[in-house]
């Protein structure tokens, strides 16, 4: 049994802070953070303030594949790396350099939806279950053996933020820490992917996301909301582009053309697909910020019968 580990963490933004604050609270001995490097004009990252703000050593490269980076964490002599929210390749050598290995948190049920966008693509195909795994990174892509799983369900009004921000980070940190506390105990176990069953789907962006309003109102649904806040589903309104969020659906048979304006509130307004309807309440067209609907429908006089998507 080991009774005393030493971790280093690897990560960034509120994430890595929060999952090296949590490990610092749970007595874990954190002896080095690495962090992005700075960038000029802006604050510094919240995995790196945390670190400062516990006396963490913190050390920040460009590339962790680097020799600087490789030596540096070689040097350190841990037992255990711990990567949250890590967007750089981080390479063999440091992640084989730890006694016991390095563990890594997926926000997905592995090996489904392995890749960057595992939180939008369960909602966009209309999956009723998500969650997060805690794994032993390999030479794949997402593919290491399995340390343990937190479920949760996709609520009909769930968003991609929702998930994210409401379940997944909170459930993602006390992971982080149930696991850290598996291995110092000895009791991590490491069970394989099964392949068979495996899936994978690359960055979700702009042009994965176009809604085509003759599909299901279901998909079209599902495709905001599995895009909201991020990158948000794709229309046009008169030739220019719009992206649409802050969404809700209702059924509606037998209505107008898909893509119509079907009725609007001083809140909303309703677009029709195949079946039923979408409320939306915030916009973001092209070259602009995000706004709420109300503000973009005065500046586009937008009215009953106009028609998205052409």
């Amino acid at each position: 049994m080991v009774n005393e580990i030493r971790i280093a963490v690897i990560g960034q933004a509120a994430f890595g802070e929060q999952v090296l604050k949590a490990l610092i609270d749970n007595n874990e001995n954190v002896v080095a953070v690495f962090s992005p490097p700075d960038k000029e004009g802006r604050d510094y990252d919240p995995l790196k303030k945390a670190a400062l703000e516990s006396n963490t050593p913190t050390y920040q490269f460009s590339r962790m594949r680097d020799n600087e980076a490789i030596e540096t964490f070689l040097s350190l002599d841990t037992d255990l790396c711990v990567m949250a929210f890590v967007t750089d390749i981080v390479p063999d050598k440091i992640l084989e350099a730890p006694s016991i290995g390095t563990i890594q948190y997926h926000p997905s049920l592995l090996p489904k939806h392995r890749g960057p966008s595992s939180i939008n693509w369960p909602i966009i195909n209309g999956e009723k279950e998500t969650g997060l795994t805690i794994f032993w990174p390999d030479k794949g892509l997402d593919t290491g053996p399995i340390l343990l799983q937190k479920s949760t369900i996709i609520e009909e009004n769930d968003t991609l933020g929702s998930i994210y921000f409401g379940r997944l980070f909170p459930m993602g940190v006390k992971a982080m820490v149930e696991a850290v506390e598996l291995v110092r105990r000895g009791e991590a176990p490491r069970i394989d992917q099964n392949d068979k069953i495996a899936t994978y789907e690359g960055w979700c962006r702009q042009e994965d996301v176009i809604i085509n309003w003759n599909d299901n109102i279901d998909n079209v649904y599902n495709m905001i909301r599995g895009s909201d806040p991020s990158p948000g589903a794709g229309s046009t309104y008169k030739g220019d582009g719009i992206r649409l969020f802050k969404a809700s659906k209702y059924l509606q048979e037998g209505g107008p053309t898909p893509g119509t304006v079907t009725d609007i509130t001083e809140e909303t307004f309703s677009v029709q697909a195949l079946g039923g309807c979408v409320r939306v309440g915030r916009v973001q067209p092209r070259g602009s910020a995000k706004i709420m609907a109300p503000e973009w429908m005065s500046l586009v006089g937008l009215g009953v019968g106009d028609i998205f998507g052409i």
